[in-house]
């Protein structure tokens, strides 16, 4: 689905099944090795001979490095009117993203549950897909959202 930077969707816009692709974005090599130092100081996120004797085959971004570049695709692609805001989110990285790949998300709405106590509310289950260039899933993320109705007219 194309939406507009200006359209903010509310729960009641959503439908089951619905998708929202996201931009590409470039893993920045500088940007990678600055998060791995200050964040997740392993070896083979830190250093290439390192990488490329690990599991991964090469330098390889934290998996939260990862999950935070996801962030911004999330953001930038489904525009909920009142932000992203997370309840839960169940998480996997099936292959190591690397400097210079670019990412892609897919975000699919797998569940809507109005809220049966606060109405102006309720939770949307995403499946959210992120893939290199290669088409290779990097993360996977099943998250719950707030997500708020549209309020009534004054």
């Amino acid at each position: 689905m194309t939406v507009h930077a200006w359209e903010k969707l509310y729960l009641d816009d959503l439908q089951l099944g619905q998708v929202f692709e996201s931009d590409t974005l470039r893993v920045d090599r500088n940007a990678m090795l600055a998060f791995a130092q200050q964040f997740d100081p392993q070896p083979f996120h830190l250093d290439d001979e390192a990488g490329s004797m690990s599991l991964f085959g090469g330098l390889a971004a934290s998996g939260w490095n990862t999950a935070a570049l996801t962030m911004k695709l999330l953001v930038d692609s489904v525009p909920l009117a009142n932000g992203i805001i997370g309840l839960g989110i169940e998480l996997n990285w099936p292959h190591p993203t690397h400097a210079e790949d670019e990412l892609r998300l897919t975000t699919t709405v797998k569940a809507i549950e109005p809220s049966a106590t606060k109405t102006d509310r309720g939770v949307v289950t995403m499946l959210m897909e992120t893939r290199n260039q290669h088409g290779k899933t990097v993360q996977r993320a099943t998250g719950r959202l707030l997500v708020f109705r549209e309020p009534a007219p004054d």
